[in-house]
C-alpha cells in the first residue's frame, strides 16, 4: 500500500511537487532508485543519469568528470520525470534520502575543487540537495556537497576538463590572496600573498567566485588580473591551461609533472617527467631535501624546491631510499 501510494504521487510529481514539499521529493528519489548503496544515480533525462560514485559504473559511460567522480551514463532504467537543476530562488532547501528531508542551509559555498560546500545540519551520505520543488541545488558526498553550478556545467558541457593559472587561493580579511603558485610553470609571474584585485576587469570579492571563473574558462583562453604586491598594483596576462589536480584528485601540483600521490603521500599514479626515477605505485613520500613531509599541507609549502635540483626520500615496504631530481623541464608558457 505504501508503495502504491508513492507510486501515484510520482505521476503527478512534476504538478504537485511544490505542493508536497520534500515528502514529495522522497517519493520521487525512492521510485526512481536513485540511491544504491554508496552510489547516486540520479535521472536527468528520461534516459540518462547523473552517476556519482568512487569506481566507474558499468552502464554506457557518455562522459566522466574524475575530479568530482561524476559520471553521465546511458541506461535502460526508464524515468518518465527527472531531476532538474534549480535555476530559480530557492526559499528553502532539505538533504533527503530514501527515508527522510531535513532542511537546513549551505552555511560554506563550494570553493573550486578541493572544498566542497558544508551544511549547516548533519548530512546523510550519499543523499541530494533540493528545494521543495524537488529540483537539485546539490549532491552530498563524503566530502561535502557538489553544488548545483559545478553539476550544471557537467552536464552541459562537452569538454568536461578544467582550467588553471597556476595558483591556489584563500579569502583573507575581505581579500582573495594567493596561497600557493605552481613553481613547475614557465615564468609564472604569480607569488604567495599576491592579492587578486580583479579578473578580466571585474572586481574580485571572494575566492569561490573567481576560482569558478578559471576552471569553468576555456582552455587556452587568455585573461588579465590586476594584483596588488607590496603596495604596488600590477595586470599580469594569463593563458589557461589544463588542471591536473583537485577534488578527489591530489593536488600538489607534481600532477603537473606526471606525479600523483594519495592523501597518505603514496603514490596512484606515474607519467611524465617522474617516470624515469624508477618509482612504484604505492611508494610513500617521507623528506624533501632533509624537510620531513607529514601531508599534503607539508609539501605544498616545500613544493617549490623541486624546481631546482632535489633530493626527495621514499619508503617502500619498510625499505627507505632517495631520488635525486634534476630541475624538471617546466611546461606551458
Amino acid at each position: 500500500m505504501f508503495r502504491l501510494f508513492f507510486l501515484i504521487s510520482i505521476l503527478f510529481l512534476d504538478i504537485f511537487a511544490c505542493r508536497g514539499g520534500y515528502s514529495s521529493c522522497i517519493s520521487k528519489l525512492l521510485d526512481s532508485n536513485s540511491i544504491i548503496k554508496n552510489t547516486l544515480q540520479i535521472p536527468v533525462t528520461a534516459t540518462t543519469r547523473l552517476v556519482y560514485s568512487a569506481t566507474k559504473p558499468k552502464e554506457n559511460i557518455l562522459k566522466s568528470d574524475p575530479f568530482l567522480r561524476l559520471y553521465l551514463v546511458k541506461t535502460d532504467k526508464y524515468f518518465k520525470y527527472p531531476f532538474k537543476i534549480n535555476n530559480f530562488l530557492s526559499f528553502g532547501v532539505a538533504v533527503v534520502d530514501d527515508f527522510k528531508s531535513l532542511e537546513g542551509k549551505i552555511i560554506v559555498p563550494q570553493n573550486g575543487l578541493n572544498h566542497f560546500a558544508k551544511f549547516s545540519e548533519k548530512v546523510s551520505v550519499p543523499s541530494l540537495l533540493t528545494n521543495s520543488c524537488c529540483a537539485l541545488e546539490g549532491i552530498v558526498t563524503n566530502k561535502g556537497i557538489i553544488q548545483k553550478d559545478y553539476i550544471e556545467r557537467f552536464l552541459k558541457t562537452k569538454d568536461t576538463r578544467y582550467s588553471d593559472i597556476g595558483i591556489r587561493l584563500y579569502d583573507n580579511k575581505r581579500q582573495v590572496k594567493i596561497k600557493r603558485t605552481n613553481p613547475f610553470i614557465k615564468n609564472n609571474p604569480f607569488k604567495n600573498n599576491d592579492i587578486i584585485l580583479s579578473y578580466d576587469g571585474k572586481k574580485v570579492k571572494r575566492s569561490s567566485s573567481l576560482i569558478k571563473k578559471i576552471l569553468f574558462s576555456k582552455i587556452g583562453s587568455k585573461h588579465i588580473l590586476k594584483i596588488k604586491r607590496d603596495g604596488k598594483i600590477i595586470k599580469i596576462k594569463v593563458t589557461t591551461y589544463e588542471r591536473k589536480g583537485g577534488g578527489y584528485k591530489c593536488d600538489t601540483f607534481l600532477e603537473t609533472l606526471g606525479l600523483y600521490l594519495d592523501d597518505n603521500l603514496k603514490i596512484i599514479k606515474i607519467n611524465g617527467f617522474f617516470s624515469k626515477y624508477g618509482l612504484n605505485i604505492g611508494d610513500k613520500l617521507l623528506e624533501i631535501n632533509g624537510i620531513p613531509i607529514t601531508d599534503i599541507e607539508d609539501l605544498g609549502s616545500n613544493i617549490s624546491s623541486l624546481k631546482t635540483t632535489a633530493s626527495i626520500l621514499f619508503e617502500r615496504k619498510g625499505f627507505q631510499f632517495f631520488i635525486t631530481t634534476h630541475k624538471p623541464s617546466l611546461i606551458y608558457d
